[in-house]
Parts: C-alpha cells; sequence; structure tokens
C-alpha cells in the first residue's frame, strides 16, 4: 500500500544518516536545527506560560481550572501549526546544506553522481537553491492562512483539511530536494507527487508526527531530506534519466 510505504521512506533516512560517508553530510543541517528549532521552542513556551498566565489573572476564580482545558488543546494546535511554519523558514535557511545532502544520499544509493559541479560551481547554485525555497515559501503561505481560517471555522472537516494540507506540504518540502537537484521545476515535481499522491501523504503524515514530538523534532530534517531522496531514486528518478 503507498500510504504505508511513504511512511516507510521516511523511517529508513534514520538508518541513511548514520551511514559512513553521509554523517559528515548530516551533521550541518542537524545544528541548524537543533539551534533554530530548540531555541524557538524555549521562547515558545515561555511565551505560552505568560500568555496563559495573563489569561488566567482575568478568569474569576471559579473558572481558574478552564487553564488546564486550554493548555493541551492550545499546544496540540501550536506544535502542528507553529512545526510547520517554522519548518518551511528552517529549511529556507539549511536549503544548500539539505540539498547537498539529498545529492550524497543519491550518490549513496545509486552510485552515480548527479554533475561533477566543482565546489565554485555548487556556491553559485546557492541563490538558485534559495529562489527554489522563496518559491515553495510562497505556495505555501496564502493556502496555509485558508486552511488554519477552516481550522477553527468548520469542526472536524477543517481539522481534517489542515492535516492533509500539513501532510502535502511536509512531502513537498522534502521530496523537492532531490528534483531541485535534478533541475527539475517546482511545477514539474508537484504533478510527478500527484500521480502517486498517497505515498506523498503517507510520507508526510509521518514527517508530521515525528516535527510534533519535542526533542525528536531536531533530528527531523535531515532524516526526512534522506528519506524523500530514497522515495525519489525509487519512484520518480527512472523518468528523467
Amino acid at each position: 500500500m503507498q500510504f504505508t510505504q511513504g511512511m516507510e521512506y521516511f523511517f529508513s533516512g534514520f538508518k541513511l544518516i548514520s551511514q559512513k560517508g553521509l554523517k559528515r553530510f548530516v551533521l550541518i543541517p542537524l545544528l541548524i536545527n537543533i539551534l533554530l528549532f530548540g531555541s524557538s521552542l524555549f521562547f515558545l513556551y515561555g511565551w505560552l506560560t505568560d500568555g496563559f498566565a495573563y489569561m488566567n489573572s482575568l478568569l474569576p476564580e471559579w473558572l481558574s481550572w478552564l487553564e488546564w482545558l486550554m493548555w493541551p488543546i492550545a499546544v496540540l494546535v501550536i506544535l502542528f501549526s507553529y512545526s510547520m511554519l517554522f519548518t518551511v523558514i528552517t529549511n529556507f535557511i539549511a536549503a544548500p546544506f539539505n540539498g547537498l545532502l539529498s545529492e550524497k544520499v543519491e550518490l549513496y544509493l545509486t552510485g552515480q553522481k548527479i554533475n561533477d559541479d566543482s565546489l565554485f560551481d555548487t556556491m553559485k547554485d546557492v541563490p538558485r537553491m534559495l529562489g527554489r525555497e522563496w518559491t515553495k515559501l510562497c505556495y505555501y503561505l496564502p493556502r496555509a492562512i485558508g486552511f488554519f481560517i477552516l481550522l477553527w471555522i468548520l469542526p472536524v472537516i477543517g481539522q481534517v483539511l489542515w492535516v492533509l494540507f500539513t501532510c502535502w506540504m511536509y512531502a513537498v518540502q522534502y521530496e523537492d530536494y532531490a528534483f531541485d537537484n535534478h533541475k527539475i521545476s517546482f511545477n514539474e515535481m508537484k504533478n510527478d507527487l500527484k500521480q502517486k499522491q498517497t505515498l506523498s501523504y503517507g510520507f508526510g503524515l509521518a514527517v508530521m508526527i515525528l516535527t510534533a514530538i519535542p526533542f525528536v523534532n531536531l533530528i527531523v530534517m535531515p532524516v526526512a531530506v534522506c528519506g524523500g531522496t530514497r522515495l525519489w531514486v525509487d519512484n520518480y528518478r527512472s523518468k528523467y534519466r
């Protein structure tokens, strides 16, 4: 079943990040994620604590129990929503390193280089990589706003749509690095993913769940890049050879 296969591709990334020859390319994306994601969660927790303390001060004493109800609801919504937005921002910064990691994973899996570019050529390619992340950001933001509104005004349906959208965006984010390394356009990449949507939704769901788990989410980025590259090799690479 494609859905479970998509999840398996993500989890295969845990094995890949520990392979000899790949570990050093995992280090920089991992450090970026730990620094930015870890510090932001610390400040987010402080903001929530202060916010709920203020809200609780406005409530009459007999309603103070509402704080215990609001905390888990707010944490769940923020973890899934904030994690997706922050992932897009973090990957914007880490894009050149994620692209390099994806390239090395493909070399490890296939034994074939994508190109023979020198380090200087790779550095010249950084603006194009950042441009690709900007394209993904522009694709994400207006849809995120729309689905986020539905999340609050359509009970159940809104929540389901938000989860599906988040899964899709995680798939787009992490499966795209291999496509981009082969200079395949963003629109063509999306069309390819839509041909096997169930596969991408399974992959994206696994990313979403682990991204919402504190501390575990610190290693999700390199794992997802590796798993997304394996998914590319097995399902899309032959089309462009």
